[in-house]
């Protein structure tokens, strides 16, 4: 069926003009040209085939409309905490817990800073955890305060009592993969999104033998493979809301047809032309994320469904429910999931929300969140808000203390401990401290 007509001149030699037709789909289509004698040492053709160029949806290229701002102030928030994390991370490995500033500038990436910006600025901002100084050659060194101590051990005491449910997460990913096992350093990229430790690969994998273990193939990869099937965790986190099921209930993995929550942008209003559409997304059929997926086509609407499934299983095991998609993509194969994760995201705006805050997109679940806060927090959570408390700085930029004043300042503070009672704060004063609000306003300027 001819899809459209096309009049174009032919410009070979004196030809006339000459009418084009266009049949096919919009993805392959074949032009016929009108027949017509050549002459010796011409190219005569019949058909052309032509490629067209599909419309790609970009997170960029979304309207306003699907914009929420409110988690968009979410993604900044947490991106600060997970910088300032990484370098007390950085730090709390080296022996003496301090670190030359010109070592950490080849950690610019996973910071995120971009040149021409500096590190030692980027370390000032947070007084109250970190500190500079200079030694006797002059070379700046960077250290944590002790508050920043404090901090790092309280948050090392929580991983620890969130060991077991971390551990329960990674089963329950293991137990929804293909092969029933998973590479180490795959894993490794949902590290600070489950609360794992930061020697989970050499220490915390072997806590649990009864779980899974650790096994090495031909090509040398270490993998992550489960050992015992649990089924009372083979009960998405969708079933025990929507149908109050727990882990004592007996349950087998296999069809489902549950609604997803869904929370729309405030401003877009497109639901409801769509409403017939949703309504019968949430009434289709698909397969529990914990059986067996493979037997799906590729394409299909219950093979969508299920991927729709699968992640939305993935971010609720997630400390603030959300992932950057980076990570996701690197689980297409092990989870039964299309290859185009996007654009099941971006189509489905009101399960999932893409951030496009910085290089790197971030997808929450949206009925987690009320505003830019999460609506259920962990222990982990809260630190991880205590310690934003801890960073910002609003004040002169202060001179950055030699190694002689150091020593200097440490004589006094010993020689005033013992005659009085309260201990002198060396770090900056309430005033000093940024506010999370303060982080949204400017954002809102931006």
């Amino acid at each position: 069926i001819a899809v459209q007509v096309f009049k174009a001149e032919v410009l070979m030699g004196s030809l006339p003009r000459r009418t084009l037709r266009f049949y096919g789909n919009a993805h392959k289509v074949f032009a016929i040209m009108p027949e017509r004698s050549f002459l010796s040492g011409e190219c005569p053709f019949g058909r052309v085939w032509v490629r067209l160029m599909t419309s790609s949806k970009r997170v960029q290229d979304r309207s306003r409309e699907k914009r929420v701002r409110e988690l968009e102030v979410a993604t900044e928030k947490w991106k600060i905490a997970n910088k300032v994390m990484f370098l007390m991370e950085l730090l709390k490995s080296e022996p003496e817990m301090i670190m030359k500033v010109r070592l950490l500038e080849q950690y610019r990436r996973q910071i995120n800073l971009p040149k021409p910006h500096k590190i030692s600025d980027f370390i000032r901002k947070s007084p109250k955890l970190f500190e500079l100084y200079k030694d006797e050659r002059g070379v700046l060194w960077c250290g944590m305060t002790k508050e920043g101590e404090e901090l790092l051990e309280e948050h090392d005491g929580l991983v620890e009592e969130n060991g077991d449910k971390a551990a329960e997460h990674v089963t329950r990913c293991l137990m929804m993969s293909v092969d029933k096992k998973l590479r180490l350093d795959k894993i490794a990229h949902f590290r600070r999104d489950f609360g794992l430790p930061l020697d989970f690969r050499v220490n915390w994998v072997n806590k649990f033998p009864e779980l899974f273990k650790v096994v090495k193939v031909e090509d040398g990869e270490e993998y992550l493979e489960l050992v015992s099937w649990n089924p009372a965790w083979a009960i998405t986190e969708l079933e025990k809301k929507t149908l109050g099921l727990t882990e004592e209930s007996h349950h087998t993995p296999g069809l489902l047809s549950l609604a997803f929550p869904m929370n729309f942008p405030p401003s877009y209003k497109k639901m409801y032309r769509y409403r017939g559409k949703i309504e019968h997304f949430q009434k289709r059929t698909y397969l529990s994320p914990y059986a067996d997926g493979r037997g799906l086509e590729a394409g299909s609407k219950e093979f969508d469904k299920r991927a729709i499934a699968v992640m939305h299983e993935l971010l609720s095991f997630t400390l603030e429910r959300r992932l950057v998609t980076d990570h996701l993509t690197h689980f297409r194969r092990e989870f039964v999931m299309p290859q185009k994760l996007m654009r099941i995201f971006l189509k489905h705006c009101g399960i999932f929300y893409v951030s496009e805050r910085g290089k790197r997109f971030s997808v929450f679940l949206t009925e987690a969140y009320e505003g830019p806060e999460l609506i259920e927090k962990c222990p982990l959570i809260l630190w991880k808000e205590k310690l934003l408390r801890f960073t910002g700085y609003r004040g002169r930029k202060r001179d950055i203390q030699t190694y002689s004043d150091t020593l200097e300042m440490e004589e006094k503070e010993l020689l005033y401990s013992s005659s009085s009672g309260d201990d002198d704060d060396m770090m900056s004063d309430d005033d000093d401290e940024m506010d999370i609000g303060e982080v949204n306003d400017a954002y809102e300027k931006n």
